[in-house]
């Protein structure tokens, strides 16, 4: 395919939306979590519109309102129904809430804990969980979306590891054709035509002397999809294995957005967190519910570093980062250095900060 063959709009914001593709209900995705396990104080909204809040604590120990669900309906439990009475049931130890066991069994517990550790990562190595999280979300619809600025090389690395190693479908949207990179997407596109859609636009971006914006050009994305989760990913990253399944399986159990690299708050910086319920996401690459997405991008973003922070604190539900290994290889970073970046990444960052605080 020539360059002279593909249509080009003029602008991000004047390609055409062709439908509103958020307002229905979900097909395939379960609801997101209301709820906490038993025991512990109840998150979110519930299907009235009532808030509900818990004490969490911080990193630096200080107690904070954790936030609300923000999901419809459609899968909910039913209000007034229980959580899990027993969630240590589903580990192997008595169902039965009012037996506490033998005091001197406490080594044999102990030991039938570390040998199921043992056999979950027996079993991941080998790809059992995700081959079993791959059964389990394949009725739910996923999409990459991906902002091309340039680096034709790293987004030919990309887009080809993500056609590989993931059934996902990819939607780009390139920049003003920067250094050739919609040349490579067209020929990829060409060559994966039920898997890959290109939109090119003339805007070159913001950050490299143009109009087109982060925020904006994000934004475009997802109301261009119609995917119940939308995977942001970097350009300057490679999958070395399927590390989407992991993500979408976290949104599909109740997490509003999923990523293989969480954050949480210390002062006014932050340090990465441990796999688990986490703050903000970062790394790269984000699955999120997209109609909580829509809501929640920070569409005033001219710049996209620290944009993940600001998206993952408006973001209304759990974060959560999957224990294991991310088959995640970094290509090179596409920062551009200078005075624009570093201003752009301040203002982002002051944001961030406003949030957290506000929360």
């Amino acid at each position: 395919m020539t360059t002279a063959a593909r249509h080009v709009w003029p602008t991000v914001r004047s390609i055409p939306v062709s439908a509103v593709t958020d307002a229905r209900p979900p097909g395939h995705l379960k609801a997101a979590r209301i709820e906490q396990v038993a025991g512990v104080s109840g998150t979110g909204r519930d299907t009235a519109g009532g808030a509900h809040t818990g004490a969490g604590r911080d990193t630096a120990g200080a107690e904070h309102t954790r936030r609300a669900s923000g999901v419809g309906t459609a899968g909910a439990r039913p209000r007034g129904a229980r959580a899990r009475m027993n969630p240590a049931a589903e580990l192997g130890f008595s169902g039965d809430p009012g037996q506490h066991g033998d005091q001197g069994d406490g080594m044999l517990h102990a030991q039938r804990t570390w040998d199921a550790t043992l056999a979950t990562n027996r079993l991941d190595d080998l790809g059992v969980n995700t081959e079993r999280q791959r059964v389990e979300t394949r009725d739910v619809t996923a999409c990459v979306g991906l902002l091309v600025d340039g680096w034709p090389e790293d987004v030919r690395r990309c887009v080809e590891s993500v056609i590989e190693h993931t059934g996902a479908r990819v939607l780009v949207l390139d920049l003003g054709n920067v250094e050739g990179a919609g040349d490579v997407l067209d020929v990829l596109a060409e060559r994966h035509p039920e898997r890959i859609a290109v939109w090119h636009v003339a805007e070159a971006p913001h950050w490299r002397g143009g109009t087109a914006t982060w925020g904006e050009s994000r934004a475009k994305l997802l109301h261009l999809d119609d995917s119940e989760v939308h995977v942001l990913m970097e350009t300057g990253l490679e999958l070395r294995g399927d590390a989407l399944t992991p993500l979408v399986a976290a949104v599909n159990e109740g997490a509003v957005a999923a990523g293989w690299r969480g954050a949480e708050p210390s002062g006014d910086t932050w340090v990465e967190a441990d796999p688990g319920e986490v703050r903000a996401l970062t790394g790269g690459i984000i699955a999120v519910r997209r109609a909580q997405a829509l809501a929640a991008l920070p569409e005033d973003a001219t710049y996209g570093r620290h944009a993940d922070l600001r998206l993952s604190l408006a973001l209304p539900g759990e974060l959560v980062v999957p224990h294991g290994h991310a088959p995640v290889l970094p290509l090179s970073s596409h920062d551009v250095p200078g005075e624009y970046a570093d201003r752009e990444s301040r203002r982002n960052y002051e944001e961030v900060l406003r949030a957290l605080h506000a929360s």
